[in-house]
């Protein structure tokens, strides 16, 4: 039952983007008015109540008479008024029409042990501007871990984490206009913002103070979002981003997070032109694609890690240029005063001084992991050299369709592990020692989900 009491019709209008719902009288049919559908013949009954309906420019307006009054008559009236496009029994919108919130199941952490198990909910139905996507797969964030373990301190729970997610347009609302059924898609760290502040006038929606998250936050609606460990999703279509023709979902995973988190600083301060001496700090997720992204680019890669258990994956798997370790006081020396940028991306404390070290005059420390206790350093060893740290978050949905286009141009991809939503717990098990090369990307729709 939709939108009325138990046994009535409703009609959906829509005014300047809102729904508006009236409850006409007892029947068992809905006349649905969100463009989707075409009328289907089968669902009329013999007869309908007769309507005397009045309409005008911003509403619509409905008294019943009971009069026994022919279906096709009145279909053909509330045509000619309303031009809905489907007229759905009870029985079916029950079932599991557009106009019908759709039961889901997904792996939810219930509390800070981060455990992740089957948890049923809904979603909302599908509206003007909205995209209803089949998850295909979904890329696994050290993001993920905090999350759902509250490291933040502002988790809710029950929460669906994954945010780099891959799949399939089932069914698009009125207004939606860049996607159709069919497309493969992506849904990245946010699903909504005000689009009104300074942020989102410059298409910088990252920074937006009202953002809304994936996942662990409240849509407009008052529901929690849930993300990608799950079947489903709807999605408003500007946090959409359409997947390359040739691109493997599983491939282009992890670019809607770790891709974006690279790109988007090298676009932003001016660190895209060729000849560039740059440092990934930290080898992982994002660091990896840190390397493969910059040196598309034409940049000379310096790989600093904290040991040397990586030196022959990042100078012959990856094409880094050289690799450092940061326990090498004399390499460490010699490197000193020679990088444009480093790219941080080690999400626990460490100490920023040794990094700073390597900059060139100007030089940019960009702050990518997400670290919940401070950082220290000493302000001489910013101020002599006039170097800079600052941070960077994800990226534009602009930005991100660029990388999208960049990576395909290029022919970059993620090394991956591929593995079953049963094996999800495991995963970041593995994830939080560091035990992956590089991204473990879920196959959702590969997977069995058991109901509670």
């Amino acid at each position: 039952m939709i939108g009325g009491k138990k046994g009535s019709i409703a009609i959906f209008t829509y005014h300047h983007r809102h729904r508006e719902t009236e409850s006409i009288t007892n029947s068992p049919f809905l006349l649905v008015c969100q463009p989707s559908h075409e009328p289907p013949s089968n669902h009329l009954s013999l007869f309908f109540s007769f309507f005397s309906i009045k309409s005008n420019s911003s509403t619509s307006q409905s008294s019943a008479i009971p009069t026994p009054f022919p279906t096709s008559s009145l279909l053909l009236l509330l045509l000619s008024v309303f031009n809905p496009l489907a007229v759905i029994s009870r029985q079916s919108a029950e079932m599991g029409s557009i106009d019908k919130e759709r039961t889901i199941v997904g792996l939810a952490a219930t509390d800070p042990s981060g455990h992740l198990s089957p948890y049923t909910f809904t979603l909302r139905n599908t509206g003007p501007e909205d995209v209803f996507i089949k998850v295909m797969c979904c890329g696994v964030c050290h993001t993920d871990i905090h999350q759902v373990k509250n490291d933040l301190g502002m988790s809710r729970y029950p929460m669906v984490p994954g945010h780099e997610v891959i799949g399939e347009v089932v069914e698009v609302g009125s207004e939606v206009t860049k996607f159709s059924a069919g497309d493969v898609v992506g849904v990245g760290c946010l699903v909504g913002c005000c689009r009104s502040c300074r942020a989102c006038d410059s298409d910088i929606e990252q920074y937006c103070n009202k953002k809304i998250w994936s996942y662990n936050d409240i849509y407009t609606d008052g529901k929690p979002t849930q993300g990608g460990f799950a079947e489903s999703m709807v999605v408003d279509q500007k946090f959409v981003v359409k997947i390359p023709d040739g691109m493997s979902p599983e491939q282009a995973a992890p670019l809607l997070c770790a891709g974006v988190t690279v790109y988007s600083p090298l676009n932003h301060f001016g660190l895209k032109k060729p000849g560039l001496r740059g440092g990934i700090l930290g080898l992982g997720g994002v660091g990896h694609m840190g390397v493969k992204i910059a040196k598309a680019m034409g940049h000379h890669i310096t790989v600093i890690s904290s040991s040397d258990k990586k030196r022959v994956e990042a100078l012959d798997h990856l094409g880094a240029d050289d690799y450092l370790v940061s326990s090498d006081a004399a390499k460490m020396q010699e490197v000193a005063d020679s990088l444009d940028y480093i790219i941080d991306t080690v999400p626990v404390n460490h100490p920023l001084e040794p990094y700073l070290s390597l900059l060139k005059v100007d030089g940019k420390l960009i702050l990518m992991g997400v670290i919940n206790t401070p950082l220290q350093f000493i302000s001489p060893m910013v101020m002599l050299g006039r170097k800079v740290i600052t941070g960077s978050f994800i990226g534009s949905m602009k930005e991100t369709e660029e990388m999208l286009d960049f990576c395909k141009e290029k022919g970059l991809s993620s090394m991956i592990e591929v593995v079953n939503m049963d094996y999800v717990n495991t995963a970041l098990e593995r994830l939080e020692k560091n035990d992956v090369r590089y991204r473990f990307v879920v196959d959702v729709a590969g997977s069995k989900l058991l109901q509670q």
